[in-house]
C-alpha cells in the first residue's frame, strides 16, 4: 500500500523522507551556526508558495544578539526558554497587518485590492493572519529543504512578543521558530498521525 501512494507522487523519496516523513521538530541543537545567507535562501524558497490575492503578510525577525535573545526568552513559556536560549538562530515570524499596501506591487490587475482592505479592518487582520499562517508552514518546509531542523512554538507571551519587539508596528507574532542542524536527543517519540480514511469523505 505504501509502495502504490508513494508512486503516485513525482516528489522522489529522499525529498518525501526530508521534507515530511523523516523531518522532526528539533528540541536540542548542534553548535553550528546558520548563516544569513542561509535564512535568505529558504525566504527566496518559500515566497513562491500561493497566498490569497499573493497577501504575502508574513515577516521575520532573526533574533541573533544575546541581547534580543536575553529579550525574546522573558516572553517564552517555561518549556521553551532553555532550548531558545541554546538554538543556533532563533527567528520570529509574523503577520503584516498592514500587507495591504503592497497590493498594487504584488496584486497589480486589482486596481481596488488595496482600498477594499483599508476599509475593513478586521477582515485585513484575519486575512494577515491566516495567510501568515500558510507562510508558517511553508516556511518549516523550507528550513528542511535547507538541510536543517526547526523548532517552531506558540508557547509564548504574545502580546508580551508584540510590545517588546514589534511596537509602533502592524507586525503581530504568529510563532517563533529556533533554526540549526539537530544535537543530542533532539526528537521526542513520533506521535500517532491519522489515516487519509480517518480525515477524508467524499460527497
Amino acid at each position: 500500500m505504501t509502495t502504490t501512494i508513494q508512486s503516485e507522487l513525482i516528489l522522489d523519496e529522499a525529498a518525501q523522507d526530508l521534507l515530511f516523513r523523516a523531518a522532526r521538530t528539533a528540541n536540542t541543537f548542534a553548535d553550528e551556526s546558520v548563516t544569513d545567507e542561509q535564512l535568505r535562501a529558504i525566504y527566496d524558497l518559500v515566497k513562491y508558495a500561493p497566498t490569497s490575492m499573493n497577501t504575502q503578510p508574513l515577516r521575520l525577525l532573526a533574533v541573533r544578539s544575546a541581547a534580543a535573545r536575553e529579550r525574546l526568552v522573558r516572553h517564552m513559556s517555561e518549556g521553551n526558554k532553555a532550548k531558545t536560549l541554546a538554538a543556533p538562530l532563533t527567528v520570529i515570524l509574523a503577520a503584516d497587518g498592514d500587507f495591504h499596501d503592497e497590493l498594487p506591487r504584488v496584486f497589480p490587475h486589482y486596481a481596488g485590492a488595496r482600498d477594499v482592505f483599508a476599509a475593513d479592518e478586521q477582515a485585513r487582520h484575519a486575512t494577515a493572519r491566516f495567510n501568515g499562517a500558510l507562510q508558517v508552514g511553508y516556511f518549516l518546509l523550507g528550513v528542511r529543504a535547507a538541510g536543517l531542523a526547526a523548532g517552531p512554538m506558540t508557547g509564548f507571551d504574545a502580546d508580551g512578543i508584540n510590545a517588546e519587539f514589534f511596537a509602533g508596528t502592524p507586525h503581530r507574532v504568529l510563532a517563533v521558530v529556533n533554526i540549526g542542524k539537530p544535537g543530542e536527543n533532539a526528537w521526542f517519540d513520533r506521535l500517532p498521525r491519522l489515516d487519509y480514511d480517518e480525515v477524508s469523505d467524499t460527497i
